[in-house]
């Protein structure tokens, strides 16, 4: 078929560095004219490749080569900023959202919250070398810390408990899975509604074993890639 002919050789462009992460592709007209064939069978192949990670595609700017993703360990406790840093990366946070507010239904049932308990919601959009690629979304108990609103919580959450309230991450339950993009998330991140994403749900405990926050992270599926190491006791 010719669209799979066209992801290959997309992809083997790719493999080879002919198209570098971050390369913008021509508008899709001029790419279907240089493949000889109609827009709609090129979408078939851009969409595939999408799927694998390999491009993705802002709302209203294009499709673009995916840069490499960068690794996420689950047992590794670093936050957004240093992980970053450490992959060479050049990390920001802006906060799109901050407000004390009764817990939601669905972070009530993750944190074993009344709820009408009041939490701190606070929405974050992160970026990797200025492409925008994942939103998170934390609510933290508010009896914990009180005042936090005012602190400077943007780039860390993990230092602002350490350092303002003697509060440290000790153990942390994951879930992950897929999903898409939609509504404001979407357009934080300048996705097309329903683009495949990975969603990464923590639930958190402190140091004395209280249940303390949960993030629900939303991210571009080709900007990460998650890994971890088993040590196998015998």
């Amino acid at each position: 078929m010719q669209y799979l002919k066209i992801m290959e050789a997309i992809n083997e462009q790719i493999e080879a560095g002919l198209l570098v992460g971050g390369a913008k592709f021509p508008a899709e007209r001029k790419l279907a004219e240089s493949f000889n064939t109609s827009r709609v069978t090129l979408r078939e192949a851009l969409s595939l490749l999408e799927s694998d990670g390999k491009i993705f595609r802002e709302d209203r700017r294009g499709w673009f080569v995916s840069p490499k993703p960068l690794v996420y360990d689950p047992t590794n406790t670093d936050n957004f900023k240093t992980m970053a840093l450490k992959a060479k990366r050049q990390p920001r946070s802006i906060l799109l959202n901050a407000i004390l507010m009764p817990c939601p239904r669905d972070a009530a049932k993750l944190l074993s919250l009344e709820p009408d308990t009041q939490v701190y919601r606070l929405e974050r959009l992160r970026f990797l070398d200025e492409r925008p690629v994942a939103v998170t979304i934390n609510y933290v108990i508010a009896d914990y810390f009180p005042q936090l609103l005012a602190k400077a919580f943007t780039e860390s959450l993990t230092s602002t408990y350490k350092e303002a309230y003697d509060t440290l991450y000790c153990r942390t339950r994951y879930h992950i899975r897929t999903t898409s993009l939609r509504g404001e998330i979407a357009l934080a991140l300048r996705a097309t509604s329903g683009s495949p994403a990975m969603l990464v749900e923590r639930v958190n405990y402190d140091q004395n074993g209280r249940l303390i926050d949960c993030d629900l992270e939303f991210w571009r599926h080709d900007a990460i890639n998650i890994q971890s190491v088993a040590t196998l006791v015998s």
